[in-house]
């Protein structure tokens, strides 16, 4: 096995445990008795998409994403909060992987990335219940979104610079 693939299967699975952990503790965390709105999280695993969107590859961030929603849905789900959460996740790294490109600040691109989970979220709703007045809900998903986006937008960004101090 060469060095790089070793390399790259041990990142996979420190990422994925990692991203696993925090949404396992995030389960913890009684977000509703603070914001009574179902479904509102703080997304503590996109620390851990941020870091290997900035730091590796879109591919790397997909696979943990995915295997991290699947794992967290199984354990702690069912089959409606995985799909919920598939179509957000899609969504949202589209477009963080799209604004990472921009001038946007890590900061930005999450808070771009924690809106547009909420829409996916929503789109996903509307889908499985056919109907569109869940569509009242936009405008606490989109304070949500940017709300948590940034918090965790702020947590990968000191994570990758004192990851890049420790490297110097």
């Amino acid at each position: 096995m060469k060095k790089s693939k070793a390399k790259d299967i041990a990142f996979y699975g420190i990422m994925i445990a990692l991203a696993f952990i925090f949404s396992y503790l995030e389960s913890f965390i009684p977000v509703n008795a603070l914001i009574p709105i179902p479904g509102v999280k703080l997304g503590l695993a996109n620390i851990v998409i941020l870091f290997a969107l900035y730091t590796n590859s879109i591919k790397q961030a997909i696979v943990i994403a995915i295997i991290r929603v699947l794992l967290a849905g199984l354990l702690f789900g069912n089959p409606m909060t995985i799909a919920y959460s598939l179509c957000g996740c899609a969504l949202s790294l589209m477009i963080m992987w799209a604004t990472k490109k921009t001038s946007l600040s890590i900061i930005g691109v999450s808070m771009l990335g924690g809106i547009f989970h909420n829409i996916g979220q929503l789109i996903m709703a509307v889908i499985l219940t056919s109907t569109i007045q869940i569509a009242y809900y936009i405008p606490v998903i989109l304070i949500s979104g940017l709300v948590t986006g940034l918090l965790m937008g702020f947590a990968a960004k000191l994570v990758i610079e004192r990851i890049n101090k420790i490297k110097k």
